[in-house]
């Protein structure tokens, strides 16, 4: 089992029994910069997505010391820009909010992408009205190229700041 341990949070590969945690991140909480929850039948999809994902790596962020599940994180392929890039993406969960662990998650994260070679930069596209997420960027160390109009999901357009971290760095 390939784990990534932070210390104080640790990268689980994404295995069967995670559907529970999408489903409790997806509440109206946690999805409003995203477009809102998603049908059970949508979630279902994804999860399925995320254990057959071929380039890239879904991850449940656990405390290392105990274990305990406290929000998802992960990498994909995506084309940006013509350009074949990673992209990813997590969720803490609220009663963990505020801690650092996404900062820490991300960190590790981009870690992972730059071990798993293949493309040169990690994007993040959090909303320009999520201040949680644009600060997780900047605490994990991605540069903010700027304001774009990405779509999140399929038919739902947002502003985003892209968000990228040089993997051939460091």
């Amino acid at each position: 089992m390939d784990t990534t341990d932070t210390g104080q949070v640790r990268l689980e590969p994404w295995a069967e029994g995670d559907f529970r945690l999408l489903q409790r991140t997806n509440s109206p909480e946690m999805t409003d910069h995203l477009g809102g929850p998603e049908s059970e039948e949508k979630l279902a999809t994804r999860h399925q997505r995320y254990l057959g994902l071929e380039r890239g790596q879904m991850y449940r962020i656990t405390l290392a010391d105990t274990g305990e599940t406290v929000g998802s994180i992960g990498f994909w392929e995506r084309v940006w820009r013509d350009r074949a890039v990673w992209e990813t993406g997590w969720g803490v969960l609220p009663e963990f909010q505020g801690r650092g662990l996404a900062v820490k998650a991300a960190r590790a994260v981009v870690v992972a992408a730059r071990a798993a070679g293949e493309h040169r930069y990690l994007h993040a596209f959090p909303s320009v009205d999520h201040p949680a997420s644009n600060a997780v960027c900047r605490g994990a160390g991605f540069e903010l190229l700027g304001e774009v109009e990405f779509e999140y999901p399929k038919g739902h357009w947002l502003m985003s700041n892209d968000w990228r971290v040089d993997l051939g760095r460091g």
